[in-house]
């Protein structure tokens, strides 16, 4: 394990990898990662890189359709890392070595047409189906208002849950409320688990097309000054509960997206406390970078900086906005994985 990737876990970071590519999943977990995330972008990725041909070929033979093979092909690739991180999850008892696997994104996919409570219905049932069967499987179910609906029953259900694309405290709030009232209605808490992903980056990017008049010392510090203020939050409402396994923020979205800033920038400013889900870009940028982390989870910057933050940043339109983007950014690489295996299946007709 490398200095910098050994300091940033010694400050109490738990470190995801934002893949299930199967080579990345192996080599970060010699460097420490102790879970993974899967989301459609990833496995259309990986399904157009070529590398899994043969897997799509045989279930092509196996006259399964193009929906189908595309969530055998998700089902087995986050399996796989399962695998991986097996180990961790039972040396822990369960709080850790988890892998997430997201339900279908095309349910709000508004071409779809389906109604509230049928995404509701959808939710819940696809939720229960996938996890099934697994010890150290997380259902990542969007803070989206039918992903939202679904949750407590899905909690009541036993079901382990990853919340994501949280942009603001108010989904934050409705999700662990739900997940809550649901998880009270199971027998007993041995092994429930939550977590909730907030975005960072998108945010700043966000701040800086809608927000430009926010001085140099806010701009570009409100998706780090969001995502610390609802990681307080959550601290203090389990805190009181005392469930027998961690219910915990996953910071997302921690790649920089401008070239100026430090690749671990992110990564610092939440070193300390729960999970971050760094993509392989960011991790390779840590381990590079030979940086001795430290503690800032809790640290904000001053009272006039958060002040001028709350002023000007407007979080309903915040919240709007980035959850159309965040959607359509699950559901067309979806549908171009769909695209693609439709497109595997005609050159294996063909020859």
């Amino acid at each position: 394990m490398t200095t910098a990737l050994a300091s940033l876990i010694g400050t109490g970071t738990k470190l995801w990898l934002d893949s299930i590519d199967p080579d990345l999943v192996r080599s970060n977990r010699q460097f420490g990662a102790t879970g993974a995330t899967s989301n459609p972008v990833i496995v259309a990725d990986l399904i157009n890189s070529g590398r899994f041909d043969s897997g799509l070929e045989r279930l092509i033979g196996q006259g399964k359709d193009d929906d189908t093979i595309a969530w055998e092909t998700t089902d087995q690739l986050v399996g796989d890392a399962q695998e991986i991180f097996l180990q961790v999850w039972q040396d822990t008892s369960g709080n850790d070595g988890y892998v997430s696997f997201e339900v279908d994104p095309l349910l709000e996919d508004l071409e779809l047409g389906l109604s509230h409570q049928d995404r509701v219905d959808q939710y819940i049932a696809l939720g229960k189906h996938w996890s099934a069967g697994h010890e150290n499987r997380l259902i990542k179910v969007p803070a989206t208002p039918a992903g939202l609906a679904a949750l407590e029953e899905l909690a009541a259900n036993g079901v382990k849950l990853n919340v994501t694309l949280i942009f603001t405290e108010r989904q934050y709030l409705v999700a662990r409320d739900a997940i809550w009232k649901g998880a009270q209605r199971l027998g007993q808490l041995n092994d429930f688990k939550s977590v909730y992903s907030i975005f960072v980056s998108r945010v700043d990017v966000y701040t800086e097309q809608h927000v430009a008049q926010l001085s140099a010392a806010a701009q570009g510090q409100v998706g780090i000054v969001n995502a610390k203020r609802i990681w307080a939050k959550n601290l203090e409402f389990w805190s009181q509960l005392d469930t027998p396994l961690e219910q915990e923020m996953i910071f997302a979205s921690t790649g920089t997206k401008k070239p100026e800033d430090s690749p671990t920038r992110y990564v610092e400013a939440f070193a300390g406390s729960d999970i971050q889900t760094n993509p392989p870009a960011t991790n390779d940028a840590v381990m590079a970078s030979g940086i001795t982390f430290e503690r800032r989870v809790d640290q904000l910057p001053g009272d006039e900086i958060l002040a001028e933050i709350d002023r000007e940043v407007d979080l309903q339109h915040l919240e709007s906005l980035l959850m159309e983007e965040g959607i359509r950014k699950f559901a067309d690489p979806q549908k171009s994985l769909l695209a693609t295996i439709a497109q595997k299946r005609s050159e294996l007709a063909a020859t």
